[in-house]
């Protein structure tokens, strides 16, 4: 039986939904298709957004070959067979599917086929095309950011596929869903067709009964995952307890390391407390030792526990700035010789060159090299 999802896959711009920003009057894509005049591309953007069916719209409208290949599983024999059965007279696109699954060297070897124009590519991920696509294969290609559908465009999902299976969705399972969704219409409908396996009628009662566990995008070697940290230390150097709680939320819920989120909170105790409040890294650093000791899902609260602590606290980054400042001045000058009188002197001849002369540990004098002796890194 066709899933849902690919029997309401849209076959024209008319009926694709999202990414006006690109398909929309005047847009760049629609402006493309419509002069044909298409270039190879990647489509960058959340699953459920779209790529596939934008691609294969494209190959419709302008008749050309058209094929998909999955970078998981492909290999250089797969595009050799594509490329050896190209018919000259028309455009051949070959749509990939997980660009950024393609190794250096699967890459470099599409790479000529791109250049020369056997094949139009249109490469699709969930991932930045900067860390995971080499150079040239950038420079041939136009990205083309699509963005997650909106609450409103999964409601227009929804009532397609209820229409479709012929059962009636609650206006508030609608609701929750288009929200649960977290804009992949493709995920929309995949619960959609499994609560209508189930009940003639969809409540949102029957909708949450029929979601196991619900789950969140979080991919801990993409961008999910760095902008969640990201958002997280922003929110308790803001001091936003609320915020900083919630991406925490996020983290745990979709199975972060704790050791990955206590070691950063360690680091930002230094980094963004510092001497106002020293005692934060002694929090920070028990919180760590909690979580290697308990683990998951009792460590959860004790992340809580020193978030709030660490948001509450007054903020300096002096000392982090003084480290930076005279790491910028070791770069710069190198091994600047040490002032005689605070060198050691643990030998007869080490003293007879003065080496630790004229030392008093109530001196006030500058204790820095000759050159940078003036120099200020600790501004309270």
């Amino acid at each position: 039986m066709q899933p849902l999802a690919d029997l309401l896959r849209p076959t024209s711009l008319d009926t694709y939904i999202g990414q006006t920003h690109l398909v929309g009057k005047g847009a760049p894509l629609r402006r493309a298709i419509e002069t044909k005049t298409l270039h190879s591309m990647i489509f960058w953007g959340p699953p459920g957004c779209g790529k596939t069916t934008l691609a294969k719209i494209i190959a419709d409208a302008i008749d050309a070959d058209f094929h998909y290949l999955s970078a998981v599983s492909a290999k250089k024999d797969d595009i050799r067979a594509i490329v050896d059965h190209a018919d000259p007279s028309r455009r051949t696109i070959l749509f990939l599917d997980e660009i950024h699954r393609f190794s250096k060297a699967q890459q470099d070897y599409l790479l000529p086929y791109v250049e020369n124009g056997v094949l139009t590519l249109i490469g699709a991920t969930t991932e930045n095309p900067s860390f995971e696509v080499i150079g040239p294969l950038q420079s041939r290609c136009q990205v083309y950011v699509l963005k997650g559908l909106t609450e409103d465009d999964i409601k227009t999902i929804i009532k397609s596929g209820a229409k479709t299976l012929k059962v009636k969705v609650d206006k508030d399972a609608e609701e929750f869903l288009a929200t649960f969704a977290n804009g992949d219409g493709r995920k929309a409908l995949n619960v959609l067709e499994t609560a209508a396996s189930l009940y003639k009628k969809i409540s949102l009662d029957n909708l949450k009964s029929t979601l196991q566990s619900p789950y969140l995008r979080y991919d801990q070697a993409g961008d999910e995952h760095y902008d969640t940290i990201s958002a997280f230390i922003k929110s308790m150097r803001a001091s936003q307890a609320d915020a900083a709680i919630y991406y925490l939320a996020r983290m745990v819920s979709a199975g972060e390391d704790p050791i990955f989120i206590a070691r950063r909170m360690v680091i930002f105790a230094s980094e963004d407390i510092g001497l106002a409040v020293p005692t934060a890294l002694v929090v920070a650093n028990s919180v760590f030792r909690a979580v290697e000791t308990i683990g998951y899902p009792e460590c959860a609260i004790s992340l809580a526990h020193g978030v709030a602590y660490l948001c509450e606290c007054k903020k300096s980054r002096a000392s982090h700035d003084a480290l930076r400042s005279a790491q910028e001045d070791v770069t710069k000058y190198g091994n600047l010789p040490i002032p005689m009188k605070i060198r050691n002197a643990p030998t007869k001849l080490m003293k007879e060159l003065d080496y630790g002369k004229g030392y008093s540990k109530y001196d006030d004098t500058s204790y820095l090299p000759d050159k940078i002796k003036n120099k200020k890194y600790l501004v309270k």
